[in-house]
């Protein structure tokens, strides 16, 4: 399973390309802050591993969306070797991947686990107009915003407007 720090990793990707001001901006496409965002999740900070972040984070968000399938991700992987390591504690898998795709690669595996450990709690937000993502931690798996103070707000606020409107017209 993903642990909260992968969890919290991938959806800091998969957010990485919000709504401001009606724009969608990338968060890495800017050179200073892509690097910054490497570096604090133990990246090296090279242009090579950014692409392979932005080609993963991309496929990612359109696998979520439900825009492509995930088998689409296939390609990401290729050529990475898990190798198992026994210990007294237990297996673990060590994964050999080439330094410059590891941050791609762990985060097309933090997905793999959210989906396989919190099946369907990795969604985008219900606010057609935000293009961020959550995952549902809440007991009743009925999370449907981003941010329940900015985009759930908004979407409450707009049905009671329209409600309101819908009934002055009648």
């Amino acid at each position: 399973m993903a642990d909260r720090e992968q969890q919290d990793a991938l959806l800091e990707l998969l957010n990485s390309t919000p709504v401001v001001n009606g724009v969608v901006q990338d968060q890495l496409a800017d050179p200073e802050a892509a690097k910054s965002w490497q570096r604090i999740h133990a990246g090296s900070g090279t242009v090579e591993e950014l692409s392979s972040l932005a080609e993963a984070r991309d496929a990612l968000q359109d696998v979520v969306r439900g825009k492509r399938s995930a088998t689409s991700l296939a390609s990401l992987l290729e050529g990475v070797i898990a190798r198992p390591h026994v210990s007294p504690a237990g297996v673990s898998w060590e994964v050999d991947v080439p330094a410059e795709r590891r941050l791609a690669v762990e985060a097309v595996m933090a997905w793999s686990a959210v989906q396989q450990t919190m099946p369907g709690r990795l969604r985008p937000c219900a606010n057609p107009e935000c293009r961020r993502f959550l995952i549902d931690r809440s007991k009743a798996n009925r999370a449907r915003w981003c941010s329940m103070a900015v985009c759930g707000n908004r979407m409450k606020a707009r049905r009671h407007h329209q409600r309101t409107r819908d009934a002055v017209a009648e």
